[in-house]
């Protein structure tokens, strides 16, 4: 039975993680009855269905999914500060990272603009604002409140000095993406620099990248039960109901995900700038595709993305090592749907007519705050603040409606990673495809679906 699980590819079962995982969940939101019990001095207390559904996801469930996110994590700063040392001396010469840096950032910056002007097209036309009430927000406000005034404190001088590590190893403790980057990517370029003096060092490094890899497939057989805890735990505590008050928004923000990923990325980046197969590229990202659904991490995500790049699409460690781990923190076009979505929302919610000025305006802010999001906690959700000011959204009004989706942004933050990790590995092929670091027929190979 363990061989017929194995043969069985790991998006598939991520998925049927994933289903059993909410089939439980719904199950126990659903189907537990009332329940009454008392406490050491005889005191009574008297459950509902759904209260004992939520005690048993958060005590029993919660920790099993939690364990399988932290599994993943532990591994992102090893396998960047490896994978970045490694794909920069693997290039040979340290004027190439230039190059391959410009056309990383330059198609970033390009695919995030195109995503917030679909999302602004898309919630122009679904109107996931009309007719909103925001009266179930307001046990979430304080909450909201603390974590907006945690994102205020730092300022745009604090986030770029943070790049830079005081110390290397406080950043990897730490797990700071950002200053690990930076570092790597200095590291790389001495070794280049000091030529066969430092030929151990590199050996070593491209050693460590194998076994950090080796861990990561380990890790990902049990990224299905991983999967189907957290979505057991989502629905036991939150039940179908977590999508009816933001159901069209869900709606818009799914659907343009959807045509960002299909057409931008497949269409325009893959068929037809680079002239590959689009069925091909899907294939080999379905694996990170499905981890990114389940973990909603980009970089949680990493080692598998990784992995999907240079095994199922031929990109050369050099390149793969380089722009996805910089992907991850910077290419947020998920993000930038949704902020621009979420403006819409807000306007449309509160009867505001949007301007052609206000359009641009909302795409080039959202544009360049969603790069900001990796860094600040609940990201996506509370740079919309930023944006909502554009559209003539009062700092009150911004408050209720980020209170207003807060409980909901677990499910909608899914599929924005999804995005996040899709535009990743299509702008790791066309740098590699750019750079001559292709393997083109490993990428045009019909992988197993």
């Amino acid at each position: 039975m363990f061989k017929n699980w194995q043969s069985i590819t790991l998006w598939k079962r991520v998925l049927i993680g994933l289903f059993i995982g909410i089939a439980f969940g719904l199950a126990l939101h659903y189907g537990l009855p009332e329940a009454t019990f008392a406490d050491e001095d005889g005191i009574e207390t008297t459950w509902s269905g759904k209260e004992r559904a939520t005690w048993i996801g958060n005590t029993w469930i919660q920790p099993f999914g939690e364990a399988f996110v932290r599994l993943i994590k532990m591994l992102i700063v090893p396998l960047i500060a490896t994978t970045l040392v490694a794909g920069v001396t693997a290039m040979g010469d340290p004027k190439k990272l230039g190059s391959l840096g410009v056309k990383t950032i330059a198609l970033y910056l390009t695919t995030t603009l195109f995503a917030v002007s679909l999302g602004l097209t898309v919630g122009t036309i679904i109107k996931p604002g009309i007719g909103v009430e925001y009266g179930a927000s307001a046990e979430n406000l304080e909450t909201v409140k603390g974590k907006l005034d945690t994102a205020k404190d730092v300022t745009f001088t604090d986030r770029m000095l943070e790049i830079i590590p005081d110390s290397p190893v406080a950043a990897w403790a730490d797990g700071a993406v950002l200053p690990t980057i930076f570092f790597s990517i200095l590291l790389g370029i001495g070794i280049l620099f000091c030529g066969k003096s430092a030929e151990p060092i590199k050996i070593f490094f491209d050693s460590a990248v194998e076994v950090v890899m080796r861990i990561t497939m380990l890790i990902m057989e049990l990224a299905p039960f991983g999967v189907c805890a957290l979505m057991a735990w989502v629905m036991a505590t939150k039940g179908i109901e977590i999508l009816n008050n933001l159901m069209w928004l869900a709606l818009a923000l799914y659907l343009t995900c959807v045509l960002h990923i299909v057409f931008v990325y497949g269409g325009i980046i893959v068929r037809g700038i680079l002239r590959l197969p689009m069925k091909q590229f899907f294939r080999g990202i379905l694996d990170a595709q499905g981890v990114a659904f389940s973990t909603a991490s980009s970089s949680a995500t990493l080692p598998i993305s990784i992995s999907c790049a240079e095994k199922n699409l031929g990109v050369d460690k050099s390149v793969a090592g380089s722009v996805l781990p910089l992907g991850a923190t910077i290419n947020m076009d998920g993000t930038a749907i949704y902020l621009g979505l979420v403006a819409l929302f807000a306007a449309q919610a509160a009867g505001l007519e949007v301007t052609f000025t206000q359009y641009l305006m909302v795409a080039l802010t959202a544009t360049l705050v969603s790069i900001g999001a990796a860094g600040i906690p609940s990201a996506g959700l509370l740079l919309a603040a930023t944006v909502l000011d554009v559209v003539g959204i009062s700092e009150s009004q911004s408050l209720l409606v980020i209170a207003f989706i807060f409980p909901f942004d677990r499910l909608l933050d899914m599929m924005r990673t999804v995005t996040n990790v899709s535009g990743d590995i299509a702008v790791a092929c066309a740098v590699a495809k750019w750079e001559g670091e292709l393997n083109e027929d490993v990428f045009r190979h019909e992988a197993e679906l």
